[in-house]
């Protein structure tokens, strides 16, 4: 009788000592898992950090950024409003299309209404001749980031036009290449030069 109650008392204490031990290893396990979510949450907040405003990651924002100081012949530094240059670089290569306002093809008065609209928003619907009308006329020397600039091509009239970056370059839909970047230096842009304007 006795041996038996010690039979059962033995059965008992190792009944509570796997008890004991698989409470432990659940209380592990479980801190464990919420470890492991805590640091997935983590990473997905790091994650969006590096998304800004305008759905570029950080790697994203700092190529675009190097690629258009190569083109403008700046600093990388310099390239502040990605924005812009994030917009141009959707279009870059577009062709030209008299009258066109898609990606199928694009004329260059449309072209800079499309970023005055989406990126300064100004909604404004007008071609070259109007726009120079809008303008307040200021010296080359003068020309900031989002002045335009105006060109008489073998015409009387205004017939082609340019959105200002910087270091002399501009941004422009031309009719054999499409959207693209140039500089007022260049010879062709330099003969047909009429004048500088800023959006009043």
């Amino acid at each position: 009788m006795i041996t038996l109650v010690f039979k059962t008392i033995n059965m008992q204490k190792k009944s509570i000592s796997w008890l004991f031990v698989l409470t432990i290893l659940l209380v592990v396990f479980s801190s464990c898992s919420s470890l492991r979510r805590s640091g997935k949450e983590r990473v997905e907040v790091e994650k969006n950090e590096n998304i800004d405003a305008i759905g570029l990651g950080k790697e994203k924002k700092q190529l675009l950024q190097k690629k258009y100081a190569a083109l403008l012949n700046l600093p990388h530094g310099e390239i502040k409003n990605v924005m812009l240059f994030k917009l141009i670089d959707e279009w870059y290569g577009i062709p030209y299309k008299y009258g066109g306002k898609t990606k199928e093809g694009i004329d260059c008065s449309n072209f800079i209404t499309l970023i005055l609209k989406n990126v300064y928003n100004k909604n404004i619907t007008a071609n070259s001749t109007t726009l120079h009308q809008m303008c307040d006329s200021i010296n080359t020397s003068d020309l900031k980031e989002g002045d335009l600039v105006f060109f008489k091509i073998e015409q009387e009239k205004i017939s082609h036009l340019g959105f200002y970056l910087a270091n002399g370059r501009f941004v422009h839909a031309t009719s054999k290449k499409g959207i693209m970047i140039n500089s007022l230096e260049e010879t062709y842009y330099k003969k047909h030069f009429f004048s500088a304007g800023r959006l009043k």
